[in-house]
């Protein structure tokens, strides 16, 4: 087997602000490993983190960056050790590509907390030293247990950021127990956002949509939500004091935390899955004051996330995307950065090369 040569777009530099171009570039992909399988990528979401880690807005970056860690596509040759795989295969790979698969969390299957550091899917160094590439590419080579089964019934572009945005959002909503009877207000209705509320509406809960104006109500209550306000609106934390068993925050800007914390109801959790460039701040009584938790979640591990997949597949839960070719993806960051899609950027990847 020889190495192959893909397609891919590419930040060659690091970027000066507002950010340097991705171009059109080819990359050598490893030669296949046993245990390694190769995809045919159809479609890679974009991700706002993208946009970050090629403006080293979370620490220095490694270039040339190739971004992407919302891939889906189809199984084109998998290595001599591959049994879970076949050619053929709808799959889809999310921000890891590998961990040490040895350590307490790795053998529980929540890999994303690997005590040696799991390796991320792009702007990565993995285990042989070679840095990770990812799937803004029209090819991509994964080790075989960080391959997830797309079913059938989600297409392969809706699917596509379900690898990031699903698994962020499905993980915490599943930990905290939404569902029946349980009220669960959703923070944005963003790449993230959106498909929590479809998520959560899946799961049974009663959905609140808290945004900060109320120009997506109707998408919202389209999704699910049973209600939508505007935190623009100061009259909306009073009106929803002690409300909410749950709340997922899926922005990435500065909050006022403390309001939040006022809509939980006693022994309610907020659980923050954006990740804002400046620290967040609350009072302690905040959450002494009705036993509260206020905590994280990083994404999954790769077993909630094939739980994730198949549960969207059964309720016919899909990204709403906006499918781009290649050529448009510059113009597509800057749209991210002013809130100028609904609700999420695919790259057509069969588009790369063609500019």
């Amino acid at each position: 087997m020889e190495d192959l040569i893909s397609q891919t777009l590419a930040i060659h530099v690091p970027p000066p602000p507002p950010g340097a171009a991705l171009e059109p570039t080819t990359l050598e992909r490893r030669e296949l490993r046993p245990d390694d399988v190769r995809i045919d990528i159809a479609y890679a979401g974009i991700c706002h983190s993208d946009i970050h880690q090629a403006k080293e807005e979370w620490g220095s970056a490694i270039f040339p960056m190739v971004p992407g860690h919302e891939i889906a596509g189809v199984v084109s040759e998998v290595g001599s050790g591959v049994t879970t795989h076949e050619v053929g295969d709808r799959v889809g790979v999310g921000c890891m590509v590998d961990s040490c698969g040895e350590c307490e969390y790795c053998r529980a299957g929540t890999e994303q907390f690997c005590l040696r550091g799991n390796v991320q899917t792009y702007n990565g160094v993995g285990f042989d030293g070679e840095n990770t590439y990812g799937g803004y590419s029209q090819q991509v080579v994964v080790k075989d247990h960080f391959v997830c089964r797309i079913p059938e019934g989600i297409g392969l572009d809706v699917a596509a950021p379900l690898l990031c945005a699903g698994i962020t959002t499905y993980s915490p909503l599943n930990r905290w127990n939404a569902g029946p009877g349980k009220k669960v207000a959703v923070v944005g209705l963003g790449g993230l956002g959106h498909v929590a509320v479809r998520i959560a509406v899946a799961m049974g809960a009663e959905v609140t949509v808290l945004s900060q104006s109320l120009k997506k109500q109707e998408d919202g209550l389209r999704l699910g939500a049973e209600d939508y306000y505007a935190t623009s609106d100061e009259s909306t934390f009073t009106t929803l004091r002690s409300s909410f068993d749950l709340i997922l925050n899926t922005v990435s800007s500065e909050i006022p935390v403390d309001s939040y914390l006022a809509m939980l109801r006693v022994g309610g959790a907020m659980v923050n899955v954006g990740a804002p460039s400046a620290p967040l701040s609350y009072s302690a009584f905040s959450l002494i004051g009705g036993n509260k938790v206020l905590t994280g979640s990083m994404i999954g591990g790769l077993p909630e996330t094939q739980e994730m997949l198949d549960f969207c597949a059964e309720h016919g839960i899909g990204a709403e995307v906006e499918t781009i070719s290649a050529d448009q993806v510059n113009t597509a960051y800057e749209r991210v950065q002013n809130s100028d899609v609904r609700y999420r950027f695919v790259i057509d990847t069969a588009t790369i090369g063609q500019q």
